[in-house]
């Protein structure tokens, strides 16, 4: 596994260090390429990461943003990710970056994830960075333990059906997450940091999707961590 791990006192310091170190990727990858390819996760820690790239000097115009995945809501919902980019990283000099939002309001989950099937063929792959958080179950993006989206491969996303605690999503399939030049992970507190340790040996992907991931010898993985 080529993991490069890095812990802090705080998840400000962690959020912090991450967003210079994504901008370095992303300015890297301008000034190589002419354009930067960058997939974000949704949540309350990522506003934190926001907060710290508006801090920096980017090329906005030439990077493209979508997500690693959203809920099925319309992109003005307050839950919904695509409205978390907007409020808290799209605006002034970051408006200026072109979004791609994986909701299409297609009147389905199904047509949903065949529209952004379409969106996903068309950018320019491998992303230069995917940004992913992890649940306390070992989920990333909207791949759920035991769900059989994880076993998705052949596309560039996936629906993931409701159950009786979340609303139906929209993923991007693993495949599509491993197709990266860089991955960075962040999370904190000791519940998350234990499913980490646990991914990080052999075992189910069922059981913690996040071994899919850290299972990939391939990728740079980024981890910033707060303890």
């Amino acid at each position: 596994m080529a993991i490069n791990e890095c812990k802090y006192l705080t998840l400000e310091d962690a959020a912090s260090a991450l967003a210079n170190d994504l901008v370095s990727t992303l300015n890297e990858a301008v000034s190589l390429r002419g354009k930067a390819l960058l997939a974000i996760s949704g949540g309350k820690t990522p506003r934190k990461v926001f907060k710290y790239l508006l801090k920096q000097r980017l090329n906005w115009n030439n990077i493209t943003i979508t997500l690693t995945d959203e809920r099925w809501l319309p992109g003005n919902h307050p839950e919904s990710n695509e409205n978390l980019v907007r409020s808290y990283l799209l605006n002034d000099l970051s408006a200026d970056a072109t979004f791609i939002p994986l909701y299409g309001g297609k009147g389905s989950l199904e047509l949903d994830v065949d529209s952004c099937e379409l969106k996903l063929k068309n950018l320019p792959l491998p992303f230069d960075a995917v940004y992913l958080g992890i649940g306390a179950d070992g989920h990333f993006a909207s791949l759920f333990p035991e769900d059989e989206a994880l076993d998705v491969s052949d596309s560039y996303c996936v629906g993931v059906a409701a159950t009786d605690s979340r609303i139906a999503r929209i993923s991007l399939t693993t495949s599509t997450i491993l197709n990266t030049r860089k991955i960075y992970l962040l999370f904190s507190g000791e519940e998350k940091y234990s499913v980490y340790q646990r991914a990080k040996t052999p075992g189910s992907f069922n059981e913690i999707p996040l071994r899919l991931i850290l299972s990939e010898d391939n990728i740079s993985i980024e981890v910033y961590y707060a303890l």
